[in-house]
């Protein structure tokens, strides 16, 4: 019984495995909690560390130091400030899945300060993670990584599960051959590209997969002719990819082979034509999320779909009324399953945001750029959008996020929260607004109208629909 009340806390621990603040609460409920947990939170470290958090990555690189050898300790006292008798309670290094070399040699860069010093803590460290204790399903591997894969003891144990590998495309000859021997059972592949030096042997470690399900190229400049490579190996896979990220409009068509594909991301960091779009076919997409792609080539490839999309999000393009009553028009006539959507919508189109509503019937959260966000001093028509959002909407719609520059009165808002009663109690999102509106939203959140309010709304790609 014990075994079994073991498991199924696991079970139910684990589902809170990115909720940091849940299980540290629950961590000293008692001892058989505390070693249930700790496995969970150093499953992926990592994952937690902000960028620039240079508190938690000094904590992290405690206790993996902590790990060392006394001698290694003892040497490390002299450079960095740690108390070298202190070991810790678990062996957390054995519990990691997901190895980041990336951010290892961050925290040492940023913490050791005997340069000297830092290829040696690097080896003992890649001596403590690697090794015939532990096992890794997830690897990061830094630009500049100099260790010959082949040659470290245990590697192929403790990578024998691999699915996940990210790394440059700029990486040496002899760092591709060891990562090669160990990539057959790779199924998720990131991969960052520049415009020099980049290694023809990745074409070979693509090739190596037998299955790749999930792909992300991360551009920050185009060597055409590599990107050609790269784009063509591709269709090795291309019946069993179903996740694509790519950071630039491609060089070849490859996109068409992608049969199976569900989930795809275009993040360009310019505006192209992306025509490459307009006559592929994806009918299996479920998930389409974009950043500066032209809404003509977007309204095309949401029509060459079959009725499968639950989520769209389509960000940081201009467009005018016409394309953004066709993109609204195609989203509701090709897309009868969407439960996410993330779009701009202009005031003269807000009775096709009516049509959306009547026909995605599945919709449960909805994200609405407003047109001042491209044009100052834009009057939005708030009476207008409250009304058609509490007499239109689907009875699942409850998630909404507003980002706007023109805040909306307190009498139409109070409208709508009077209206809204009744209804599931909504997730409201929005730019920063009047502090009397902030008192009104009180008032209703007391009354159960609104669950949950936040004005965190500043940035476009704060997006994600999964907040409680």
């Amino acid at each position: 019984m014990s075994k079994l009340n073991g498991d199924v806390l696991y079970l139910i621990l684990n589902e809170l495995r990115d909720d940091k603040r849940a299980l540290h609460s629950c961590l000293s409920v008692n001892k058989f909690w505390c070693e249930i947990i700790v496995p969970i939170l150093w499953k992926n470290p990592w994952k937690h560390l902000k960028n620039g958090e240079r508190k938690n990555m000094k904590l992290l690189l405690d206790v993996i130091i902590l790990h060392l050898s006394k001698n290694s300790r003892d040497d490390l006292t002299q450079h960095y400030n740690i108390n070298p008798y202190k070991r810790p309670l678990f062996d957390y290094v054995s519990f990691c899945r997901h190895l980041n070399f990336t951010l290892i040699k961050i925290m040492i860069n940023n913490f050791i300060y005997e340069k000297t010093k830092i290829p040696i803590i690097e080896n003992e460290i890649l001596d403590l993670f690697i090794n015939n204790s532990t096992n890794f399903t997830h690897l990061y591997i830094p630009r500049k990584f100099d260790y010959q894969a082949s040659l470290i003891p245990g590697i192929e144990s403790c990578f024998s599960e691999l699915k996940f590998l990210s790394c440059s495309t700029n990486i040496k000859d002899d760092v591709i051959i060891g990562l090669t021997e160990l990539c057959e059972s790779v199924n998720e592949l990131e991969l960052f590209i520049g415009m020099h030096n980049n290694n023809i042997g990745i074409i070979k470690l693509i090739e190596t997969s037998k299955r790749l399900f999930g792909v992300r190229f991360i551009y920050s400049e185009i060597d055409e002719p590599f990107c050609k490579a790269l784009e063509s190996s591709l269709i090795l896979h291309s019946n069993s990819i179903q996740y694509f990220k790519m950071t630039k409009q491609p060089t070849t068509e490859f996109l068409s082979s992608l049969v199976n594909l569900k989930t795809l991301e275009l993040d360009d960091s310019r505006y192209r034509s992306w025509k490459c779009l307009g006559n592929v076919s994806l009918p299996y997409l479920q998930s389409l999320k974009t950043s500066r792609v032209p809404i003509n080539v977007l309204i095309k490839l949401i029509e060459n779909t079959n009725g499968y999309l639950t989520e769209i999000k389509i960000d940081r393009v201009r467009h005018d009324a016409n394309n953004n009553k066709k993109i609204i028009k195609a989203i509701y006539q090709n897309c009868p399953m969407l439960k996410y959507l993330k779009l701009l919508f202009i005031n003269s189109n807000l009775l096709e945001l009516e049509n959306l509503l009547i026909y995605c019937q599945y919709l449960k959260g909805l994200y609405i750029i407003f047109e001042d966000a491209w044009v100052n001093y834009f009057t939005i028509d708030w009476n207008h959008l409250f009304k058609i959002l509490t007499e239109s909407s689907p009875i699942g719609l409850f998630k909404f996020k507003f980002y706007c520059f023109c805040i909306p009165r307190l009498e139409a808002l109070k409208l709508f929260f009077d209206n809204w009663k009744g209804k599931h109690p909504m997730l409201l999102q929005t730019t920063p607004l009047s502090n009397s509106c902030y008192d009104l939203i009180e008032k209703y959140k007391v009354e159960g109208v609104i669950k949950k309010f936040s004005c965190s709304l500043h940035d476009l790609k704060d997006d994600d629909f999964e907040w409680n």
